[in-house]
């Protein structure tokens, strides 16, 4: 089972005086890249919560966002009260306004506010921590989910080059008549007698050149594989790009031996399947 990069999770938990709130957004990335927005007074346990977090989601890039409200009647910023009436005695002297218009003033002046620094509560990180995990559950979730879909369009596509493919297998015949034809054709227009021994020789050469069997045979394996691939129980994205590397490769060397117009348009049918698995496993884990 795959699972997609693309993911959302949220969790929200109240606690005496707090609402905690969790958010984590993820999207395709090569390797693991976080990007966390947390109160200032937990920032020395972002690593710690990186490693839980990176230890769950293995690959793409992500957001954390931690909200801490307070629903209590209190605050952390108090109004610095000797500050303000220093910058109003100073503005009084020169400003001729009322004394609601120096307040308004005084008030953005710095150090106006002052914030007392909060400390660590572990008893609420423990809560944050809880939080984040569920939080990971729910974008699993729906990593999940996503996958499932992924996996429904990447089957139907290595259908298609399956099905394709058992064309090219079925028109080769005659991929190989249309070779004889049109050296026989070339002959009769020069108008010389063609000896048919040097004639086989000439046809069997060009067979040899143009033939395809052996790539047939990797293509068919390739497909085998990917299929094996998206069934087994571990979500590798990476995997199955290398083996779409394969299926491309094997897949532009028909192209390139076919020699045979209906045979080149399967190609390019097969060709622009496989880009849509390549953009679709972009997006998996």
């Amino acid at each position: 089972m795959i699972q997609s990069m693309t993911g959302f999770g949220k969790s929200v938990t109240q606690i005496p005086a707090k609402k905690i709130t969790v958010e984590l957004k993820s999207l395709n990335s090569k390797n693991f890249d976080l990007n966390a927005r947390i109160p200032s007074q937990y920032r020395e346990k972002e690593l710690e919560l990186r490693n839980i977090i990176s230890d769950s989601l293995g690959r793409g890039k992500v957001d954390l966002s931690i909200y801490v409200e307070s629903t209590a009647e209190q605050t952390s910023t108090n109004v610095n009260t000797e500050a303000v009436k220093i910058y109003m005695d100073q503005l009084r002297k020169i400003v001729d306004t009322s004394e609601i218009e120096l307040l308004k003033m005084a008030v953005k002046m710095p150090d106006a506010l002052k914030t007392e620094r909060e400390e660590i509560d572990e008893e609420e990180f423990i809560v944050i921590e809880t939080a984040v995990k569920d939080a990971l559950k729910e974008i699993n979730k729906f990593r999940t989910d996503e996958g499932e879909a992924l996996e429904k369009d990447l089957q139907l596509r290595i259908n298609n080059i399956k099905s394709l493919l058992d064309d090219v297998i079925r028109i080769d015949p005659d991929r190989v008549e249309a070779v004889r034809e049109r050296l026989r054709k070339g002959i009769e227009e020069i108008k010389e007698q063609a000896d048919e021994n040097r004639f086989e020789q000439e046809i069997v050469y060009y067979i040899e050149k143009f033939d395809i069997t052996e790539e047939k045979v990797r293509l068919d394996n390739h497909l085998d594989y990917f299929q094996k691939t998206l069934d087994s129980s571990d979500s590798n994205g990476r995997k199955l790009a290398f083996i779409s590397q394969e299926i491309g490769r094997e897949i532009n060397t028909i192209g390139s031996k076919s020699n045979y117009a209906p045979m080149q348009q399967m190609v390019v049918q097969m060709k622009d399947e496989l880009e849509k698995i390549k953009e679709q496993i972009l997006n998996v884990l």
